[in-house]
């Protein structure tokens, strides 16, 4: 099973994600060159070989091939949450489940995303039994947005309304606003295709309206999220700005 995803900047879906499997490496830059996984980042300001993406297990790390740069690491998860990758330092863990590296370049900031969705846990009595410890089906964090979105999916299912289609991106940006004020139609549909990798669920086949797969994929969603009860009425109260 792949560790870490990484998205480019401008990725119009999942065909142009780029899969790392643990242990393997991707070569970033304007020019990268060797073996394995590459991706390039057309832009003078940027390096020939500008760095290194390495999925580690649960994690992965990144090295910074410039001489004169630094990088930085956000977590557009948090409150401005990031750390900062030195010229010349490598192997740096990155501990966010999704991330943006952010590159100067020139004038500009260019860079891309990566994603973490794997997730080990173990239980106590793990310790006392032979054998590879029990992998979890969908490890969910509730205190993400993503979560949120999940919640707003599959708010009026979870209120009794058993037949009513899963809501509008439009819909889900009205929803969250007062609690999430700068949500947009480009983040929540970022989410969506996020929830979709994480929870593992198959491609919709094509059809010719990118309009019906979206929907179809909201559809799967909300249909995995309440099956497994992956979201509850409890949770209702998040979108109320409450805990769980």
């Amino acid at each position: 099973m792949f560790s870490i995803i990484v998205v480019p900047a401008g990725c119009a879906g999942p065909d142009g994600h780029i899969r790392l499997a643990q242990g393997e490496r991707l070569v970033f830059g304007r020019a990268p060159a060797g073996a394995g996984a590459q991706l390039m980042i057309a832009h003078g300001g940027v390096s020939r070989v500008a760095g290194e993406v390495t999925a580690t297990g649960t994690f992965w790390t990144l090295s910074n091939l410039s001489r004169r740069q630094t990088y930085v690491v956000e977590n557009p998860e948090g409150a401005g949450e990031h750390i900062k990758i030195a010229p010349g330092r490598v192997e740096a863990p990155v501990p966010f489940e999704f991330s943006r590296v952010v590159l100067p370049a020139g004038e500009e900031l260019v860079g891309f995303d990566v994603w973490a969705p794997r997730h080990d846990y173990r239980t106590v009595d793990d310790r006392e039994l032979a054998g590879a410890l029990t992998a979890p089906a969908f490890p969910l964090d509730r205190g993400t947005r993503y979560f949120l979105v999940l919640v707003a999916l599959g708010e009026s299912r979870l209120r009794g309304e058993l037949h009513t289609p899963p809501p509008t991106v439009e819909q889900l940006v009205q929803r969250l606003r007062p609690i999430w004020p700068d949500v947009s139609r480009t983040s929540v549909q970022w989410n969506i295709d996020y929830l979709a990798v994480k929870l593992r669920l198959k491609p919709a086949p094509e059809t010719a309206y990118r309009g019906s797969r979206v929907n179809s994929k909201k559809a799967s969603l909300v249909s995995l999220a309440l099956r497994f009860d992956l979201v509850n009425e409890d949770d209702l109260a998040l979108l109320d700005g409450g805990a769980s």
